[in-house]
Protein backbone atom coordinates (compact mmCIF):
# COMPACT_ATOMS: atom_id res chain seq x y z
CA UNK A 1 0.00 0.00 0.00
CA UNK A 2 1.35 3.47 -1.33
CA UNK A 3 1.06 6.80 0.24
CA UNK A 4 1.98 10.05 -0.78
CA UNK A 5 2.19 12.99 2.06
CA UNK A 6 3.41 15.79 -0.04
CA UNK A 7 1.65 14.76 -3.31
CA UNK A 8 -0.05 18.46 -3.86
CA UNK A 9 1.06 21.79 -4.23
CA UNK A 10 -2.89 23.05 -3.89
CA UNK A 11 -3.30 25.97 -1.90
CA UNK A 12 -7.05 26.45 -1.08
CA UNK A 13 -8.61 29.64 -2.73
CA UNK A 14 -9.21 30.71 1.00
CA UNK A 15 -5.54 30.95 1.13
CA UNK A 16 -4.62 33.10 -2.11
CA UNK A 17 -1.18 32.93 -2.52
CA UNK A 18 0.18 32.85 0.89
CA UNK A 19 1.96 35.26 0.04
CA UNK A 20 4.36 33.56 -2.13
CA UNK A 21 5.27 33.62 -6.51
CA UNK A 22 4.37 31.04 -8.70
CA UNK A 23 7.34 29.68 -8.62
CA UNK A 24 8.08 29.31 -5.30
CA UNK A 25 4.25 27.61 -5.25
CA UNK A 26 5.58 25.03 -7.58
CA UNK A 27 9.02 24.87 -5.87
CA UNK A 28 9.98 21.88 -3.12
CA UNK A 29 9.02 24.10 -0.60
CA UNK A 30 5.02 23.58 -1.54
CA UNK A 31 4.92 19.83 -2.51
CA UNK A 32 7.58 16.61 -3.21
CA UNK A 33 8.30 17.19 -6.92
CA UNK A 34 7.94 14.12 -8.91
CA UNK A 35 6.64 11.77 -5.87
CA UNK A 36 3.28 11.35 -6.73
CA UNK A 37 3.85 10.25 -10.54
CA UNK A 38 6.27 7.62 -9.39
CA UNK A 39 3.57 6.50 -6.66
CA UNK A 40 0.68 6.58 -9.33
CA UNK A 41 3.17 4.67 -11.59
CA UNK A 42 3.82 2.27 -8.56
CA UNK A 43 -0.05 2.08 -7.64
CA UNK A 44 -0.47 0.52 -11.38
CA UNK A 45 2.38 -1.95 -11.74
CA UNK A 46 2.10 -3.42 -8.08
CA UNK A 47 -1.71 -3.50 -8.55
CA UNK A 48 -1.47 -1.35 -4.93
CA UNK A 49 -3.98 0.82 -3.69
CA UNK A 50 -2.49 4.76 -3.10
CA UNK A 51 -3.59 7.38 -0.18
CA UNK A 52 -2.33 10.73 -1.57
CA UNK A 53 -2.88 14.39 0.27
CA UNK A 54 -4.21 17.19 -1.81
CA UNK A 55 -3.32 19.95 0.02
CA UNK A 56 0.04 21.65 0.14
CA UNK A 57 2.10 21.21 3.09
CA UNK A 58 2.76 24.94 3.08
CA UNK A 59 -1.20 25.20 4.31
CA UNK A 60 -0.29 22.22 6.92
CA UNK A 61 2.26 19.14 6.47
CA UNK A 62 0.54 15.74 6.72
CA UNK A 63 3.58 14.08 7.68
CA UNK A 64 4.03 15.86 11.28
CA UNK A 65 2.59 15.39 14.59
CA UNK A 66 0.48 17.78 16.08
CA UNK A 67 2.14 19.21 17.96
CA UNK A 68 5.33 19.96 15.79
CA UNK A 69 6.59 22.87 15.46
CA UNK A 70 6.93 22.54 11.38
CA UNK A 71 3.29 21.48 11.49
CA UNK A 72 2.08 24.63 9.64
CA UNK A 73 5.30 26.21 8.37
CA UNK A 74 7.18 29.73 8.69
CA UNK A 75 10.08 29.16 6.77
CA UNK A 76 11.27 26.58 4.88
CA UNK A 77 14.60 26.66 3.95
CA UNK A 78 15.49 29.95 3.52
CA UNK A 79 12.10 31.20 2.59
CA UNK A 80 9.57 32.76 4.65
CA UNK A 81 6.02 32.19 4.98
CA UNK A 82 4.70 35.07 6.77
CA UNK A 83 0.53 34.38 5.96
CA UNK A 84 1.73 31.26 8.36
CA UNK A 85 3.13 33.09 11.12
CA UNK A 86 0.65 33.79 14.44
CA UNK A 87 -1.87 31.57 12.73
CA UNK A 88 -5.11 31.74 15.17
CA UNK A 89 -5.89 28.60 17.24
CA UNK A 90 -8.95 28.63 15.21
CA UNK A 91 -7.39 28.52 12.13
CA UNK A 92 -5.05 26.20 13.39
CA UNK A 93 -7.91 24.02 14.42
CA UNK A 94 -9.33 24.49 10.96
CA UNK A 95 -6.48 22.78 9.12
CA UNK A 96 -6.22 19.89 11.30
CA UNK A 97 -9.84 19.02 11.40
CA UNK A 98 -10.06 19.40 7.24
CA UNK A 99 -6.78 18.38 6.06
CA UNK A 100 -4.74 16.76 8.56
CA UNK A 101 -7.41 14.26 9.98
CA UNK A 102 -9.16 13.02 6.82
CA UNK A 103 -5.76 11.87 5.24
CA UNK A 104 -4.76 9.97 8.05
CA UNK A 105 -8.20 8.54 8.64
CA UNK A 106 -8.48 7.74 4.94
CA UNK A 107 -5.32 5.66 5.32
CA UNK A 108 -6.35 3.75 8.39
CA UNK A 109 -9.64 3.27 6.50
CA UNK A 110 -8.18 1.40 4.29
CA UNK A 111 -5.65 -0.47 6.83
CA UNK A 112 -8.52 -1.69 8.64
CA UNK A 113 -10.29 -3.36 5.82
CA UNK A 114 -7.21 -4.71 4.01
CA UNK A 115 -6.30 -6.07 7.64
CA UNK A 116 -10.51 -7.54 7.94
CA UNK A 117 -10.11 -9.00 4.54
CA UNK A 118 -6.87 -11.02 5.47
CA UNK A 119 -4.38 -8.93 3.43
CA UNK A 120 -0.68 -8.83 3.48
CA UNK A 121 0.14 -5.27 3.40
CA UNK A 122 3.59 -3.74 3.36
CA UNK A 123 3.39 0.02 3.98
CA UNK A 124 5.40 2.20 1.43
CA UNK A 125 5.57 6.36 1.81
CA UNK A 126 6.94 7.64 -1.07
CA UNK A 127 8.64 11.47 -0.97
CA UNK A 128 11.38 13.35 -3.09
CA UNK A 129 14.17 15.64 -1.69
CA UNK A 130 15.53 18.31 -3.21
CA UNK A 131 19.30 17.82 -4.57
CA UNK A 132 20.96 20.69 -2.86
CA UNK A 133 20.02 21.94 0.78
CA UNK A 134 21.20 24.99 2.54
CA UNK A 135 23.79 24.68 -0.04
CA UNK A 136 25.06 21.38 0.46
CA UNK A 137 24.64 19.11 -2.34
CA UNK A 138 23.18 15.62 -1.29
CA UNK A 139 24.54 12.44 -3.54
CA UNK A 140 22.27 10.14 -3.29
CA UNK A 141 19.89 9.77 -5.82
CA UNK A 142 17.38 7.99 -3.63
CA UNK A 143 17.30 7.35 0.17
CA UNK A 144 15.89 4.88 2.29
CA UNK A 145 14.19 5.66 5.84
CA UNK A 146 13.18 2.77 8.16
CA UNK A 147 10.70 2.79 11.58
CA UNK A 148 11.22 0.69 14.66
CA UNK A 149 11.52 -2.31 12.60
CA UNK A 150 14.27 -1.98 9.71
CA UNK A 151 14.11 -5.44 8.40
CA UNK A 152 12.22 -4.82 5.28
CA UNK A 153 13.70 -1.62 4.36
CA UNK A 154 16.69 -3.47 4.70
CA UNK A 155 15.50 -6.50 2.12
CA UNK A 156 14.57 -3.22 -0.12
CA UNK A 157 18.30 -1.44 0.20
CA UNK A 158 19.86 -5.06 -0.77
CA UNK A 159 17.33 -5.46 -3.21
CA UNK A 160 18.35 -2.14 -4.68
CA UNK A 161 22.63 -2.78 -4.08
CA UNK A 162 21.53 -5.96 -6.14
CA UNK A 163 20.07 -4.14 -9.09
CA UNK A 164 22.96 -1.76 -9.27
CA UNK A 165 25.87 -2.42 -6.89
CA UNK A 166 27.09 1.08 -8.01
CA UNK A 167 23.71 3.00 -7.05
CA UNK A 168 24.51 5.35 -4.27
CA UNK A 169 21.75 4.26 -1.88
CA UNK A 170 21.25 6.50 1.66
CA UNK A 171 20.12 4.53 4.62
CA UNK A 172 18.21 7.20 6.66
CA UNK A 173 18.95 9.95 4.56
CA UNK A 174 18.50 12.72 3.65
CA UNK A 175 15.99 12.10 7.11
CA UNK A 176 16.15 9.99 9.61
CA UNK A 177 13.24 9.22 12.51
CA UNK A 178 14.92 11.23 14.72
CA UNK A 179 14.41 14.24 12.39
CA UNK A 180 10.75 14.35 12.74
CA UNK A 181 9.87 13.75 9.37
CA UNK A 182 8.41 10.21 9.62
CA UNK A 183 4.87 10.48 11.00
CA UNK A 184 2.70 8.43 8.55
CA UNK A 185 5.30 6.02 8.67
CA UNK A 186 5.31 5.69 12.15
CA UNK A 187 1.67 6.17 13.26
CA UNK A 188 0.63 3.63 10.57
CA UNK A 189 3.83 1.04 9.80
CA UNK A 190 4.93 1.02 13.52
CA UNK A 191 1.87 1.63 14.85
CA UNK A 192 -0.06 -1.25 13.71
CA UNK A 193 3.29 -3.85 13.24
CA UNK A 194 3.51 -3.67 9.66
CA UNK A 195 6.03 -3.90 7.40
CA UNK A 196 6.92 -0.32 6.62
CA UNK A 197 9.29 1.68 5.01
CA UNK A 198 9.96 5.81 3.49
CA UNK A 199 11.85 6.07 0.01
CA UNK A 200 12.86 9.37 -0.41
CA UNK A 201 13.89 9.69 -4.51
CA UNK A 202 16.51 13.13 -5.43
CA UNK A 203 13.46 15.06 -7.39
CA UNK A 204 15.73 15.73 -10.16
CA UNK A 205 15.57 12.14 -10.82
CA UNK A 206 11.81 12.29 -11.50
CA UNK A 207 10.75 15.75 -12.94
CA UNK A 208 10.49 14.22 -16.18
CA UNK A 209 8.77 10.72 -17.70
CA UNK A 210 11.83 8.73 -19.03
CA UNK A 211 13.16 9.59 -14.92
CA UNK A 212 9.30 8.27 -13.51
CA UNK A 213 9.25 5.14 -15.77
CA UNK A 214 13.00 3.96 -14.83
CA UNK A 215 12.08 4.72 -11.00
CA UNK A 216 8.67 3.16 -11.06
CA UNK A 217 10.02 0.00 -12.64
CA UNK A 218 13.21 -0.42 -10.71
CA UNK A 219 11.07 0.04 -7.07
CA UNK A 220 8.56 -2.21 -8.36
CA UNK A 221 10.97 -4.42 -8.90
CA UNK A 222 12.80 -4.00 -6.28
CA UNK A 223 10.25 -3.89 -3.73
CA UNK A 224 8.82 -7.15 -4.75
CA UNK A 225 12.26 -8.65 -4.59
CA UNK A 226 12.42 -7.08 -0.71
CA UNK A 227 8.90 -8.49 0.09
CA UNK A 228 10.13 -12.38 -0.80
CA UNK A 229 13.51 -11.87 0.71
CA UNK A 230 11.92 -10.85 3.83
CA UNK A 231 9.26 -13.75 3.82
CA UNK A 232 11.76 -16.10 3.48
CA UNK A 233 13.68 -14.78 6.14
CA UNK A 234 11.23 -14.87 8.44
CA UNK A 235 9.68 -18.22 7.73
CA UNK A 236 13.88 -19.72 8.74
Amino acid sequence: MLVCDHASNRIPSKYGSLGLSQIERVSHIAWDPGALAVSRALSEKLDAPLVQSTVSRLIIDCNRDLDAPDLIWTMSEATRIAANENVHLDERTFRINHYHRPYHASIETLLEARRHAGMETILVCMHSFTPVYHGVPRPWPIGLIHGLDQRYTRALYDALKTDDPDLNVGWNEPYAALNGVTLTLEKHGDGRGLDATMIEIRHDEILEPAGVAMWSNRLAHCLQTARVAHKGALAV
